[in-house]
């Protein structure tokens, strides 16, 4: 059974730093590309990031470039996100999944046209505010 379980929100003030840990367990964790979606209050879920098996090739939304960070240990079977320069547009509940995302529409994604029908966790909430 996968499992996915992030960990690491909470309250930080506009421009603070934050780091999003997601422990995966249940399936080849190194043979799988792996993505952070997030999710805003009354929005839909909008894609963040996503990274390569390796760690090698990563990818980035266009609001987080430049100051979110997504890495991945593959030995300690953990993906990572680094945000810096948080933004209170940045709230949102944060989840990770397995699988590569490339755009999100409504509680849908996709990898280019194709419906994603992958795993992913329960979230961690994470909230910009002063």
């Amino acid at each position: 059974e996968v499992q996915l379980v992030e960990s690491g929100g909470g309250l930080v003030q506009p421009g603070g730093p934050l780091r999003l840990s997601c422990a995966a367990s249940g399936f080849m964790f190194s043979s799988s590309e792996m993505t952070w979606v997030r999710q805003a209050p009354g929005k839909g879920l909008e894609w963040v990031s996503s990274i390569s098996f390796g760690g090698a090739r990563t990818y980035y939304a266009e609001s987080v470039k430049g100051r979110f960070t997504v890495s991945r240990d593959n030995v300690k079977r953990v993906l990572y996100l680094q945000m810096s320069d948080l933004k209170t547009e940045d709230t949102a509940v944060y989840y990770c999944a397995k699988g590569r995302i490339t755009s999100c529409t409504g509680d849908l994604c996709y990898f280019n046209s194709v419906l994603w029908r992958g795993e992913k966790g329960q979230g961690t909430q994470v909230t910009v505010s002063s």
